[in-house]
Parts: C-alpha cells; sequence; structure tokens
C-alpha cells in the first residue's frame, strides 16, 4: 500500500512541474520575458510610427518611485542624426542599419530633490525592460547600450543630442527588425537565490 502511495504521489508532482512549466510557455508575458534576447544586427526595414507608439506607451506604463515619472524619451529616425550616435557610441550598435534609436533620459525636473534624485535610474531602467519586452513581443529587435553612470558618456550624448541640463540620457536602445537570431541564454541560477537572510 504504502509503495502504491509513494508512486502516485510522484506522478502527480510529475504531472504538476510539468503543468506548471507548460503553463509557463503558454504565458505571453512570461514567454516574452524568458526569449527576449539583446539584437545588435538589423535588416534595413523601418518600424512604423504605430509600433514605436506602442513602445513608449508599454515605457511608459512602468512603476515609479511615488508615481513621480521622471522620465523623457528621445525618438531619433533622422539618418544623419543615426549616423553620428553610430560614430560617436559604436557599442550601441545604431551603426548596424537600425531605422530608430530611443534615447530614455532623467528628466530631473520631475525627480524627487535631494539623496532620492537618483531614484530616476530605477524609473527609467523599468521604463528600459517594458520597452525590450514590448519590442520582443511585436517581431522587433532592440538592444541597451548604456550611458549614466558614466558622466563622460552621458554628457556627451547630450551634447550630440542637443538635451537640455535637467535631461540626462540613461542608454540608447537601437530598435528595428532583426537580422540576427541569437540564442535565448537560461539564466537562472539556483545560487543567487536566498531566503529571509543571506
Amino acid at each position: 500500500m504504502k509503495r502504491i502511495t509513494l508512486v502516485a504521489v510522484a506522478a502527480l508532482m510529475l504531472v504538476s512541474c510539468t503543468t506548471k512549466k507548460d503553463n509557463m510557455k503558454e504565458n505571453e508575458t512570461i514567454n516574452a520575458i524568458m526569449t527576449r534576447v539583446s539584437v545588435r544586427q538589423f535588416t534595413t526595414e523601418k518600424p512604423t510610427a504605430g509600433q514605436i507608439d506602442t513602445l513608449l506607451r508599454a515605457a511608459m506604463a512602468a512603476p515609479s518611485a511615488a508615481n513621480k515619472q521622471p522620465w523623457g524619451f528621445l525618438v531619433v529616425d533622422d539618418p544623419v542624426i543615426l549616423q553620428k550616435i553610430g560614430e560617436q557610441f559604436p557599442n550601441s550598435r545604431v551603426q548596424n542599419n537600425a531605422q530608430v534609436a530611443i534615447v530614455p533620459c532623467g528628466d530631473l525636473s520631475k525627480a524627487f530633490e535631494g539623496e532620492a534624485q537618483d531614484y530616476w535610474i530605477q524609473d527609467v531602467s523599468a521604463a528600459v525592460e517594458n520597452l525590450l519586452l514590448a519590442a520582443h513581443s511585436m517581431g522587433l529587435g532592440a538592444v541597451w547600450t548604456g550611458l549614466t553612470p558614466i558622466k563622460a558618456r552621458a554628457e556627451q550624448a547630450a551634447e550630440l543630442l542637443g538635451l537640455p541640463e535637467n535631461i540626462v540620457p540613461l542608454c540608447i536602445i537601437p530598435v528595428g527588425y532583426p537580422a540576427e537570431e541569437p540564442a535565448v541564454k537560461d539564466k537562472y541560477k539556483e545560487e543567487n537565490i536566498h531566503y529571509n537572510v543571506w
């Protein structure tokens, strides 16, 4: 009797684990999170204005501290400016046929004052992740290339893009149709997880 019970319990556990994995694959949000990759090579097809609008709406749906929403987004689709971005920031991959680059920024006039001011970095980062996931779910490719906190890079980008003093660029995100299919990486590591105390 004990043996039958143990077999039954094992079978139920197996079904439960399989069901959870299947549910993860069927859930569109989880699937987008698990399969998003950084795309650095693009075709010459330009995303539509409607697609860019959707990306920006997704970005601005992100949470922010005290709902400050201390962000601004510069959309660059002028080929001359894109070329300058690619030349000055080769790691941005804008020069790899990206037809659009989005520069998420912190608007310090909307941010907290004093010590809490740098919460804008977390807030804009949350918006960036929303944007990247939305791009992936729409069949577009994108990659997050950092500017802040490296002051010289942020200042160089601000000068190139004519940003006002209160606007600080967080990163550059080239957006387009993928010309490559990078492998999906499983980044889950159990050793990174702790419960209650470290």
